[in-house]
């Protein structure tokens, strides 16, 4: 199935990634790493900016946390 990607905020993202099973591991300056305890453990760095997130942005961070686009809507 062929589903498009969202446009969505900062904020929206964290909440999905969160639902997901990350965890905030820290943050610096305007950007939020977020951490996968569960095997295997992967780490994503998400922009944390008062605008939209951009497509490639948000497809390369969905590809960094292992999680397709079916999931990451039901995340949302």
């Amino acid at each position: 199935m062929n589903l498009k990607l969202p446009v969505v905020t900062s904020k929206q993202l964290l909440r999905a990634l969160q639902r997901g099973g990350f965890i905030i591991h820290r943050q610096k300056g305007s950007y939020i790493v977020l951490k996968n305890i569960a095997p295997p453990i992967r780490v994503v760095l998400i922009p944390y900016h008062n605008m939209d997130i951009k497509k490639g942005t948000l497809k390369a961070i969905l590809r960094q946390a292992r999680i397709d686009v079916e999931e990451f809507l039901k995340l949302l």
